[in-house]
């Protein structure tokens, strides 16, 4: 048992409500096979002719259980648009479905059957064909082919000599039955649908999420190298200049190059590392919108963030940045909650999701480590990991010695 039960939870939240909905359909058509299905083989005469057809419809019904359970899965995946229309697994189902009819037909025409309630049992025969078909086709195109399917079994009930009383009795019953294949297939293959267009909604806002955050490093490196670079590529020019007219400032202009080249590279390397300033509570109010958006119930609990010396609330702002991007990229979480306080001694924050996948147990990623990186150089501390089964945690504690009293 260990085994399904870790399979199941290893999946996501949307595979999850897949597996069910395929399971359901799935074993529908054996539940209809032993409730309906079975009418038919209640009044049968104990003859040789009677009970073999009795026997062919039961084996045809078993087989065309097992064909639909492959239909339903074929037709699901192709209303959801991951596979073409599966023709040959319909085609083999309606071709059984026509067998059955025909032995049910044969059965009241040899005065098999007497009972007009057992001829209705003729209202499963089309079930596991119209189960899949209705989710591979339209709507109208279904209603257009059951309708033939009922027409076809009343003509054939009645050339094997069905009373009248039985066939007026069939045309509602088989309506109803058209109905409930369209309201049991239907609807749960439109709600599966639409939860996978939410589900990749949700990741594309994910990996947008990560692109601004790519676009706005590209901004600030644009916002340090620009001038920078275009004044080299300006001083250069004129040092050349200079130099092939033997003028002495040639010197000093690649001197100054030489300077501006070097601050260029250290203004890069805080940029890289993250020790520009950033607003703590902007990121906090920006965590709060992104993953709101994102349908995760965001609680933040800010504290008092503007009372920290600037360099602090920079790394702290990164640790929140990380986190969030983690819970929008990992797991299925559905609330975050965000704390942050502090004391005479230190400045903590704490990032808790719901949404721990439970598939990666493995070491923490680059960001994290970047993170401890960046705290250690405050003799900080940041510790990642689960708090709960499906609860991910990371706790970030920063000296503030400007504010031990």
């Amino acid at each position: 048992m260990l085994g399904p039960i870790r399979s199941w939870q290893r999946r996501s939240k949307i595979e999850k409500v897949e597996l069910y909905t395929r399971f359901t359909y799935y074993a529908l058509p054996w539940f209809l096979c032993l409730g309906w299905g079975v009418l038919p083989l209640t009044d049968v005469e104990h003859r040789p002719l009677p009970l073999a057809l009795a026997g062919t419809l039961t084996l045809i019904w078993i087989v065309q259980c097992v064909v639909t359970r492959r239909a339903l899965g074929e037709s699901l995946d192709h209303y959801l648009g991951r596979a073409p229309f599966p023709v040959r697994r319909l085609t083999v189902s309606a071709v059984l479905m026509g067998l059955a009819l025909v032995a049910v037909a044969a059965l009241v025409a040899v005065d098999g059957i007497q009972d007009p309630t057992a001829v209705l049992g003729v209202l499963f025969l089309p079930m596991p064909f119209a189960l899949p078909y209705c989710m591979a086709v339209r709507i109208r195109v279904y209603a257009a082919v059951y309708a033939g399917i009922t027409a076809a079994a009343i003509a054939a009930l009645a050339a094997a000599g069905a009373d009248g009383t039985t066939l007026v009795v069939l045309l509602p019953t088989m309506a109803g039955g058209c109905l409930m294949a369209l309201g049991t297939s239907r609807p749960g293959a439109w709600t599966l649908g639409v939860m996978c267009q939410l589900d990749e909604a949700r990741d594309v806002q994910a990996r947008l999420a990560v692109a601004e955050e790519r676009l706005r490093f590209g901004r600030d490196l644009h916002d340090v190298l620009g001038r920078n670079l275009a004044v080299i590529a300006l001083k250069s020019e004129l040092a050349v200049q200079l130099a092939r007219r033997e003028r002495p400032e040639a010197v000093e202009q690649m001197i100054e190059v030489q300077r501006i080249a070097r601050e260029s590279q250290r203004e890069v390397r805080d940029v890289v590392r993250g020790y520009r300033e950033a607003d703590l509570r902007v990121e906090l109010d920006g965590a709060r919108g992104v993953l709101e958006a994102a349908g995760i119930n965001c609680e933040v609990d800010s504290g008092d963030a503007s009372s920290l010396p600037p360099n602090i609330q920079s790394a702290l702002a990164w640790v929140v940045r990380e986190a969030t991007t983690n819970a929008l990229r990992h797991g299925d979480a559905r609330r975050c909650e965000v704390r942050f306080s502090v004391t005479d001694t230190h400045a903590a924050l704490v990032v808790e999701n719901d949404g721990a996948d439970a598939t990666r147990s493995g070491p923490s990623g680059s960001g994290l480590t970047g993170l401890r990186e960046r705290l250690a150089a405050l003799d900080g501390t940041l510790e990642a990991g689960r708090a709960a089964p499906d609860v991910f945690r990371v706790t970030a504690k920063v000296p503030v010695p400007d504010l031990v009293q």
